[in-house]
């Protein structure tokens, strides 16, 4: 729990990440159905009358003292921050570069951290939202209610509480005598040179493919065993790496890095990061989709298990605090870099809940909700779903110069999908 006005060590340590080449935020891309032109000033209203509920949109960071905090934005000016995309956006194309373009750029520090560009109308009378949201104010989860309730129409159906856990813990010593085996399954075998472990550069690609959400849920019910949502994506992810990476795929022990939110339900609007992970080997060898399927699940079902994500916070805040106390950067260097080694995972693959019916802005239906987020230094392909009424959204971002091509890794993924539903049904 970080003090009140500075940022809790999670959201600090985020914020230390920027640089010339890592912006630092997500994007939240809101596709609308054809109609008429959007008003720029209606939205802005929109946004200024919720801003209450979330009172960190009205805040910047503040820097100087060493210990970066929360403070308040003097002469808040909505316009800076809901504001209209400047260049024409005709085609799908045109929008896949101009939120591209959106995703290199950094957010202005001396402003709250986040914007809403509104682009188009699009030739076929779309238009999008596209929302940044720095990940050192939100997380995936907090930045879906932050968007659904700035620009949204009020609806009755909440966001999904899906990944968000009630306010219960396991007591310590039930926990920690497991910690030898889930470093064994997180951090103990370390897989093959990534594909994605190149020099990051400041450019970057976006991508978007849609896949059904009820049928990742037959496909998953379908299993002797059981698999989820979140396995079967990861499922059909992998069968999308294995199409588009070619003949060295069924060589390659790729691993993924899922984020794991440890949210509780109760947590208000102003909690900041409180997120894990679990590491799993997507099975890439395998040229049966459903064989795929079931080592992911497999994987995924022994971590829950036994509590790896929250053990490894656990650990990964333990360490720190040993080097803030007793100044010991050996240990927490080395655990740094041993879980963010691309030989540890190649690709991180988050999955967000979104909501559960359909959404409107303006009046005008959300088509499309996607998510976006930022790549990083030996990890240059960063896969992020969001779902939405009965769709998943899943979004590749990339440094084109590391990873060419991600439209092709795309339209793989919805490929493979198709090969998941047919194999399992």
């Amino acid at each position: 729990m970080a003090e009140e006005g500075f940022l809790s060590p999670d959201d600090a340590r985020i914020l230390a990440l920027e640089s010339a080449v890592v912006t630092g935020h997500t994007l939240k891309l809101m596709i609308l159905e054809p109609g008429e032109p959007l008003d720029l000033e209606d939205i802005r209203r929109r946004v200024e009358s919720q801003l209450h509920e979330h009172p960190r949109a009205r805040e910047r960071v503040e820097t100087e003292g060493g210990r970066p905090r929360w403070v308040a934005a003097e002469n808040f000016d909505v316009s800076r921050h809901v504001r209209r995309y400047p260049e024409r956006v005709a085609s799908s194309e045109d929008l896949r570069r101009a939120v591209g373009t959106l995703m290199a750029e950094h957010l202005d520090h001396r402003h709250p951290l986040w914007t809403v560009d509104v682009i188009g109308p699009l030739d076929d009378g779309r238009q999008a939202l596209a929302a940044r949201l720095h990940h050192a104010m939100v997380d995936g989860i907090a930045g879906t209610r932050l968007l659904q309730d700035l620009v949204a129409d009020p609806r009755e159906d909440p966001t999904s509480t899906v990944g968000v856990r009630p306010h219960t813990r396991r007591p310590r010593r039930s926990l920690w005598h497991r910690l030898p085996a889930a470093i064994g399954r997180e951090l103990g075998h370390p897989g093959s040179r990534s594909p994605f472990d190149r020099p990051l550069t400041a450019r970057r690609e976006l991508a978007f493919a849609t896949v059904s959400l009820s049928g990742l849920k037959a496909i998953g019910a379908s299993r002797p065993a059981h698999a989820t949502v979140n396995d079967a994506l990861m499922a059909v992810v992998a069968g999308g790496l294995r199409s588009w990476l070619g003949e060295t795929a069924a060589h390659l022990d790729l691993r993924a890095q899922i984020p794991v939110s440890l949210h509780h339900q109760d947590d208000g609007p102003g909690v900041g990061n409180r997120d894990s992970f679990m590491n799993v080997t997507l099975a890439l060898g395998a040229s049966d989709p459903l064989t795929r399927l079931d080592r992911i699940s497999a994987q995924t079902r022994a971590a829950k298990q036994a509590d790896d994500a929250e053990l490894m916070y656990d650990l990964l805040h333990a360490v720190g605090q040993l080097h803030a106390i007793a100044g010991l950067p050996s240990a927490s260097t080395l655990l740094d870099r041993v879980e963010s080694s691309p030989r540890e995972f190649s690709v991180a693959i988050s999955n967000v809940p979104g909501p559960r019916g359909e959404t409107t802005v303006s009046g005008r239906r959300v088509a499309e909700l996607f998510s976006s987020s930022e790549p990083g230094a030996h990890h240059t392909l960063r896969i992020a779903a969001i779902s939405h009424a009965d769709a998943v959204g899943i979004g590749f971002c990339t440094d084109p110069t590391a990873v060419p091509d991600v439209a092709g890794l795309a339209a793989a993924v919805e490929g493979a999908y198709g090969e998941l539903q047919r194999a399992a049904l």
